[in-house]
């Protein structure tokens, strides 16, 4: 998730399923619109104190995160009194008398949650985390990450990944490197619907010569 600091313009972002607990570098995201975070690892709704300042953002799926807790109406009521503008939370739409009901219901978040060591997005192992990654077995994760990137390029006009090539970049919880990878790409593949004719052939013709680069470079170390 620490791609989106350099990605100051982007509208749509998608990281469900991917162990994200910080959302810091978010902050800077002005064009939001549509954030799609479920099943992470988001233990604390102050972390919403790093969204309150995107005027855009009208979508946000954060559902099956710790930090919803076991009271679904104080969870929905806080979401909403500190994010007024959103227009569907979790799949289903806001209402004007939610939006009334969580000034008086909700919690108003005036702080960032406190410090954890994080870096790059990926935070640091410990037994009750590695616990809670495996309620998601390989091949969910695999799924859904495939199922959302293929969902991209569709919208890009692009071929599906088969799913025995979608492997070598699939998001595993265990290595920050290659989920870290799986990100940079989902990025790239949004970002490119924002480009014209001219820009993506600019981004065909620096792929060609990475490409030539890293053959060259295969070749010999053989």
């Amino acid at each position: 998730i620490s791609i989106c600091r350099d990605l100051p313009n982007i509208e749509v972002i998608t990281f469900s399923v991917n162990g994200i607990s910080d959302l810091e570098p978010l902050n800077q995201c002005q064009n939001l619109s549509e954030l799609y975070l479920r099943k992470n690892n988001i233990a604390s709704l102050n972390e919403l104190f790093y969204l309150k300042n995107l005027p855009r953002l009208r979508v946000l799926w954060l559902s099956e995160n710790p930090c919803c807790g076991s009271d679904p109406h104080r969870y929905r009521m806080t979401v909403l009194r500190n994010l007024p503008g959103l227009q569907k939370l979790d799949n289903q739409a806001v209402t004007e008398e939610e939006l009334s009901q969580a000034l008086v219901d909700g919690e108003e978040i005036t702080a960032p949650p406190a410090k954890r060591n994080v870096e790059n997005g990926c935070p640091e192992t410990t037994e009750s985390s590695a616990a809670e990654s495996t309620t998601e077995t390989e091949s969910e994760l695999m799924s859904f990450s495939l199922e959302e990137t293929n969902k991209i390029r569709e919208e890009l006009g692009m071929k599906p990944v088969p799913r025995d090539k979608f492997s070598s970049f699939s998001p595993r919880e265990t290595d920050c490197n290659r989920k870290k990878r799986n990100n940079v790409l989902n990025a790239i593949l949004l970002l490119m619907r924002e480009l014209d004719a001219e820009g993506l052939e600019i981004v065909q013709q620096t792929v060609g010569r990475r490409l030539q680069a890293f053959r060259k470079k295969d070749l010999q170390e053989e």
